[in-house]
């Protein structure tokens, strides 16, 4: 996998990874009403359970890279369509996550049970699905060993998650009247929306050899 794939790649799993969604919500919500070590135990399950994920995508990716140039062509269409919805929702976005998890997933101190609900989010989880049937593969040299590749973007993606999700949660519980600013949330939500777009109009310029 060249370097600069590798930048691009990392990039794109950063800005999917930090949207909010259910991951997020359950990683605030354990750093409001409990503490970090219940982030630990959901975080731990999330990457987990991405690692499932991946594996599973991991099964067809042969077949993506080696068909014909119209599949991955469509493969391209599907992953930019898919970041650039996620930036026009991003962008449109004035809830403050921030301020509306804190009552949304019931108080729950048993270790085992935190890590088995950050698993099953995961893996029932819509965004790491498409994330890693339809972006993940487009990043693969087809010209090259495929599970060198799959074990870098792999735990790359889950070291991003679990520092993201550990980030939410600690700023959530030692910043959060920081973040009851609407117009910093706001701000942010704009940002990374646009960059979204960006970046999935960027990927329509890759080619099965990157």
């Amino acid at each position: 996998m060249e370097l600069h794939s590798w930048y691009l790649y990392t990039t794109v799993a950063f800005l999917t990874i930090i949207s909010p969604g259910p991951a997020v919500l359950l990683a605030i919500t354990n750093g409001l009403q409990h503490n970090l070590r219940s982030v630990v135990f959901s975080s731990i399950g999330n990457i987990l359970g991405l690692f499932c994920l991946s594996s599973v995508s991991m099964l067809g990716l042969g077949a993506i890279l080696h068909t014909s140039a119209t599949i991955f062509f469509i493969m391209k269409l599907i992953g930019a369509s898919y970041l650039i919805y996620l930036g026009i929702k991003q962008f449109r976005n004035v809830s403050n996550i921030f301020e509306v998890s804190a009552n949304q997933i019931k108080r729950e101190k048993d270790g085992f049970k935190i890590f088995k609900r950050g698993f099953l989010i995961c893996v029932t989880n819509p965004k790491p699905i498409i994330f890693f049937t339809a972006i993940f593969p487009l990043f693969m040299n087809a010209n090259a060993a495929i599970f060198p590749q799959f074990l870098i973007m792999t735990f790359t993606f889950m070291f991003i998650s679990f520092s993201t999700l550990f980030t939410y949660a600690y700023f959530a519980r030692y910043f959060k009247f920081w973040f009851s600013n609407n117009f910093r949330v706001n701000l942010f939500n704009r940002i990374s929306g646009a960059i979204f777009v960006l970046l999935g109009f960027g990927l329509l310029k890759m080619d099965n050899r990157t």
